[in-house]
């Protein structure tokens, strides 16, 4: 009689689950087996001390990333929150969600969605419809100019097998290249891997160095 009970209860388990948390038995399975067990990538608090990259600190805030994108206070985080969020929020058949529902609220998920909540409006030029680093990242880039604004004297791009430029190391960057770096692992694209920068990150640290209006909602969203 114990197999028959077991497998009564695994059946039980695998039928119900909380439909104010998940939004289907699957959102569901997707959290407790994958997503439950894995660590989050907190934003990180851009903290300088006076007179301390005083040029970073003005883009900064000329930005207006001061209010929101780079100001999330400790313990601000609803881990548990964040993981659902991600749990019911991907569909097989829906390759560029829009919207996930938590907790029985609906949560939009697009760029502008995420531009009104960091407080970042689009800036453009005029006669223009996309701003400046959106209009570079259609550009071929010249990597003798990426590294002689990012890279420390003699330092440059590590090639891939085919002679392209492959990555860039953090430790070859300049002192305020680094420090774009960090803010872009920790509050743009979110990473774990900080050792070095591939061509679409040393592309994102360029713009921010070369002071680039952005569209951080699709930056983000992306």
């Amino acid at each position: 009689m114990a197999p028959r009970k077991r497998k009564a209860t695994t059946l039980l388990s695998q039928a119900s689950y909380d439909s104010s948390i998940f939004v289907s038995r699957d959102a569901r399975d997707r959290y407790t087996d994958n997503i439950l067990g894995r660590n989050i990538l907190l934003e990180r608090n851009v903290k300088l001390y006076i007179n301390e990259f005083d040029d970073f600190r003005r883009e900064v805030e000329r930005r207006n990333w001061h209010r929101e994108l780079t100001n999330f206070f400790e313990g601000s985080i609803d881990v548990a929150v964040v993981k659902e969020s991600y749990a019911n929020l991907y569909y097989p058949e829906d390759k560029a969600p829009k919207q996930v529902r938590v907790r029985g609220h609906l949560i939009k998920f697009d760029v502008d969605s995420f531009n009104t909540f960091l407080k970042t409006p689009v800036v453009l030029e005029q006669r223009e419809n996309l701003p400046s680093y959106s209009r570079f990242c259609r550009l071929r880039p010249n990597p003798q100019e990426l590294t002689a604004w990012l890279c420390i004297p003699t330092r440059g791009f590590f090639l891939n097998v085919e002679s392209l430029p492959w990555k860039l190391l953090r430790k070859d960057l300049t002192t305020l290249a680094q420090t774009w770096s960090v803010l872009s692992y920790s509050n743009l694209a979110p990473t774990s891997h900080t050792y070095d920068l591939n061509l679409d990150r040393v592309r994102s640290v360029y713009g921010l160095v070369m002071k680039m209006d952005m569209n951080i909602g699709a930056l983000i969203s992306g």
